[in-house]
């Protein structure tokens, strides 16, 4: 069963936010082949494996920050490194779907319910992912981070996805993020929305608390959007 806390809000959501790595897309391995390559090209030490993962989810400055002790000059320029490697190895690396999930996404899409992705990960890249996975239809917005990091919070993201889906005169009455790591649930805490943690992505259990479920498979999942 999933863990819910209760008396908190609940479905029928008017507006279902997703993030992608960890959540939709297994996308560990492609990212941290990328990072290992940045690394070594900026002269760097490759930190271990269980270390790198902690790049997955967060904005990738702050990784090159916290978990390879750059300085900010030095993030910007890995950066660089690492959003070239991005672009020229196409959506592919970052594709690995969780079993079940885009069926998940089209059948709330079917729904009419709208969704928004709001990622951390290049918005650039993030829509090429979608679109490689052919599930880019199904999001009213694809929100992510600009190019220069500038906009790379999930709490950042998040106002801007809110701000494009206003436009569209969506409905935000009763909303609710769906993520995997803890950035998540404090970035939709910020605007005032709930945050169904998702066991299978790559935050720890600690990382849920705050979180009004946590679910352990995708049909609990579907059980607590649909």
């Amino acid at each position: 069963m999933s863990e819910v806390i209760p008396n908190t809000p609940s479905k029928p959501w008017s507006c279902i936010l997703f993030d992608l790595d960890g959540t939709i897309t297994d996308s560990a391995p492609g990212i941290i082949g990328r990072l290992s390559r940045t690394l070594t090209a900026m002269g760097r030490p490759i930190p271990l494996p269980a270390e790198l993962v902690a790049f997955v989810g967060p904005p990738i400055l702050d990784g090159f920050r916290d978990v390879a002790s750059m300085n900010e000059e030095e993030a910007k320029e890995a950066l660089v490194v690492y959003r070239g490697l991005a672009a020229s190895e196409g959506p592919q690396d970052d594709a690995a779907v969780y079993p079940g999930m885009l069926g998940l996404v089209r059948a709330l899409h079917a729904a009419g319910i709208p969704l928004a992705l709001t990622t951390s990960k290049s918005e650039v890249q993030a829509a090429r992912v979608l679109e490689h996975l052919g599930i880019a239809s199904c999001f009213t917005v694809v929100t992510g981070s600009s190019e220069d990091e500038t906009r790379s919070s999930k709490a950042d993201v998040i106002e801007e996805a809110l701000r494009r889906l206003r436009e569209q005169e969506v409905d935000l009455s009763n909303l609710v993020l769906v993520g995997d790591r803890e950035h998540d649930v404090v970035g939709a805490a910020e605007h005032g929305i709930p945050t169904i943690m998702v066991e299978w992505g790559y935050g720890s259990p600690a990382e849920a608390v705050g979180a009004i479920a946590v679910v352990h498979s995708v049909d609990q999942l579907r059980s607590a959007l649909l």
